[in-house]
């Protein structure tokens, strides 16, 4: 334990109770490590349960998520499949050319003067089906090479035209031996004419087809009435149907209409068993499908879940450890932390409570920056932005109402970007108002955010749910400034913090302390302010805080109000009391005004570490002026002197921070130069180095981390300070004009 540590503990005996108790602080690190775990389980560790089929279930069970409904969703595929269409298929077989090639036959056979009319007859009987049944037959089997039309397309095609098979009327086959050529090429283009155009509408019974046949032979040229009988039915012969049904199509295509059907959900937070409701086996698949029964004993997902608890528990026990030297982290500060915390877990969760997949955007009305706007204000800088990547990680889970995955991107982003937000508008903040601009700049970022994830996607995002999300994004900034202000009087006076904002005020001269200063001590007041002033400069130049030093000043002096005419300032028009007085009683007085100024203090509820300022800022610094006053008494009567050089320090304790030495060296800089009649520049300068050096060999600095550098730094910084304040007192050097050159 070192000397700074010891003397704290001295000083307040608490200290070594619970404040700085190492397992105090380790209990507390893991309460943030459960208190973790408690948020984040209901999210990705599911309640399971222990139910049978055919019995009653003893509570009721509710959705932990939006869950899949595998029977809802099966029974709205096949009901999407039973109202898909059947599909029919174009086959086009050019029927023109069979046609054709029917009267090419019958003008070749009927050229032949070596067959007798009844031999003709005969083969026109066999072979016109036959061609017909050959066209067919070739046509089938070259386009089951290809890919155009599939085996069991080609199958049906087959088994239709089987069926609607065109028979010519028997007394049709005794007039076509009679067809002389020219009648047949008459006959030709009317007959592909006709069937070109009857086969270009789709034909799914041919019959339909080859009632039409006879329209449109009349409106023919054709005049002889046998051509027109003849070519009639040959034209019947080859007309085909061309729209066949297709098996393999239709069964595509309810494979697709199921694929294309949306799943069926069951909202989170939906009753899925009632209390006392008979298990069904359909109920008891829907809970082993979404993993929601005690089949077997699994604790790797707890135990997953109790890891990053603890990863997130252990970066804050790291991150506070590592910059303990910018900001004391004792256990009143740790249990400050662990109660914000545990407020923004709340926030979140309460959001979530409303929050529904269908509504996703309720989501970005949780306060997420009130962790981080407290955590500036009350406690240090770094470790809200380290505390903004810890809040983003548990929003991402906390507000994710998704139906798959741990972490929602968008709460993630958004709770970083409005965190760091509300770190910069308030982390120099000096009025509570200013809150309230960081709520306008949460609300601002947010609505930034929002609308940036909203726009990226490849779809348009719908107007309504943007213009909800960015409308919760803006009333969050406001409820976070609402729920800062509120929640900021509870942290200063439960823990005795003192906020920026907490300093501001008790700088204000209506306070009832500087009242009675300003009254009772007008000189004291005056000092105080200047020293204020000093203090401040110096402190900002070194990374200390200036505002504190500021506040600390004014108080520093307050006990003189007790005795007033026996500091000089206030002895105006009025003899010296020191001196008609004993040093030693003299001594006493002086070196009272620092212990009475923490009792007044105390009384009036000041922080401690403006009470520090005030009892700290003489440290032990010794009275020279009254110790060689006694040592002379002591020589004039001729006795030894009673007393020793201890008796004439101040009680201390020494600096304990920088802001305490730097008010104690602005103290005795202001007094010193006050007494000065037209002080120079290099005399201000020589005696705040006379100054410092004296409390740095009298070891007054030895408790705080201020260093050589900081003091240096110090020095020049009240030099140009002390220069502005008093500068119609401070006389500069004449410039010494060159001498003239001889000729």
């Amino acid at each position: 334990m070192t000397s700074k540590e010891k003397r704290k503990r001295k000083a307040d005996p608490k200290l070594a109770g619970w404040k700085n108790s190492r397992a105090v602080k380790m209990a507390l690190f893991a309460l943030l490590t459960l208190m973790f775990y408690v948020a984040l389980a209901p999210k990705l560790l599911p309640e399971k349960y222990d139910i049978q089929v055919n019995m009653p279930s003893d509570k009721e069970i509710l959705a932990p998520t939006q869950i899949p409904n595998s029977k809802a969703t099966l029974q709205a595929q096949e009901e999407a499949a039973e109202k898909v269409q059947q599909v029919y298929r174009i086959v086009s077989m050019r029927n023109d050319t069979l046609v054709s090639q029917l009267l090419d036959r019958i003008d070749t056979l009927n050229q032949d003067d070596q067959l007798t009319e009844g031999n003709k007859v005969e083969i026109y009987k066999e072979e016109l089906p036959q061609r017909v049944d050959q066209f067919v037959a070739n046509f089938i089997r070259g386009s089951s090479t290809g890919t155009t039309y599939s085996a069991t397309l080609l199958q049906e095609v087959r088994a239709r035209l089987d069926e609607q098979k065109y028979d010519i009327p028997e007394e049709t086959f005794y007039k076509i031996p009679s067809l002389t050529s020219a009648q047949i090429q008459a006959m030709k283009p009317v007959a592909i004419e006709i069937v070109s155009r009857l086969m270009n509408d789709q034909i799914t019974d041919a019959q339909t087809a080859r009632a039409r046949v006879a329209e449109f032979i009349s409106r023919s040229s054709l005049t002889d009435r046998t051509s027109r009988e003849v070519v009639q039915e040959l034209i019947r012969l080859s007309i085909t149907a061309n729209r066949f049904y297709d098996e393999e199509a239709t069964k595509e295509a309810a494979v697709q209409a199921r694929e294309n059907t949306e799943t069926v959900y069951i909202e989170q937070g939906d009753v899925l068993i009632h209390r006392g409701e008979t298990i069904t086996q359909d109920m008891y698949n829907l809970l082993r499908e979404n993993d929601m029964l005690k089949t077997e004993v699994n604790y790797w997902p707890q135990f997953g879940l109790l890891l990053l608890s603890g990863l997130l528990s252990m970066g804050m026990l790291l991150f506070t450890r590592q910059n303990g030297d910018t900001f004391q982290y004792g256990n009143p500060q740790l249990l400050m932390i662990v109660l914000i915390y545990f407020i923004m877990l709340i926030a979140m969760h309460l959001t979530a409570l409303v929050q529904r997949d269908t509504m996703n955007y309720v989501g970005y009305l949780a306060p997420v920056a009130i962790g981080c706007t407290l955590i500036t204000l009350l406690l240090n800088i770094p470790f809200a932005y380290f505390s903004a990547i810890v809040f983003s990680v548990l929003a991402s889970v906390v507000l994710n109402s998704g139906p798959a995955g741990i972490f929602d991107f968008h709460f993630g982003f958004y709770t970083l970007v409005v965190s760091f937000a509300a770190i910069f508008t308030v982390h120099r903040a000096s009025q509570r108002s200013t809150i309230l601009k960081a709520g306008i700049m949460v609300s601002l970022f947010g609505a930034i955010a929002v609308l940036a994830l909203s726009l990226i996607g490849d779809t348009s995002p719908d107007r309504n749910t943007l213009l909800y999300s960015v409308g919760f994004a803006l009333a969050a900034g406001l409820l976070t400034a609402i729920l800062a202000i509120g929640l900021m009087p509870f942290f200063e006076v439960t823990f005795g913090i003192l906020s920026a904002l907490k300093l501001v005020e008790l700088s204000n001269p209506n306070h009832p302390l500087l009242r009675k200063l300003l009254i009772e001590t007008p000189g004291t007041y005056h000092h105080s302010v200047m020293v204020g002033n000093l203090s401040e400069a110096a402190a900002e130049a070194i990374g200390a805080n200036g505002l504190l030093c500021r506040v600390g000043s004014y108080y520093h002096d307050i006990g003189k109000t007790k005795r007033p005419s026996y500091f000089i300032e206030n002895q105006t028009n009025i003899e010296n009391p020191h001196d008609s007085i004993d040093p030693k009683l003299s001594k006493s007085i002086i070196i009272a005004h620092a212990r009475d100024g923490v009792e007044m203090q105390k009384e009036y509820k000041l922080p401690k570490r403006i009470r520090d300022i005030a009892e700290q800022h003489h440290g032990t610094t010794f009275l020279y002026f009254f110790y060689q006053k006694a040592l002379k008494q002591a020589e004039e009567r001729g006795v030894e002197p009673d007393f020793t050089e201890a008796e004439f320090r101040y009680h201390g304790p020494k600096a304990q921070t920088k802001e305490a030495a730097v008010v104690g060296i602005a103290d005795s800089v202001e007094a010193a130069v006050r007494s000065l009649h037209k002080p120079t520049i290099e005399q201000v300068e020589s005696m705040i180095g006379k100054i410092i050096k004296s409390r740095l060999d009298d070891q007054q600095f030895n408790e705080c981390d201020i260093t050589l550098k900081e003091l240096d730094v110090v020095a020049k910084t009240l030099k140009e300070a002390v220069m502005g304040i008093f500068h119609s007192r401070i006389e500069y050097p004449e410039e010494e004009k060159p001498k003239a050159k001889e000729n």
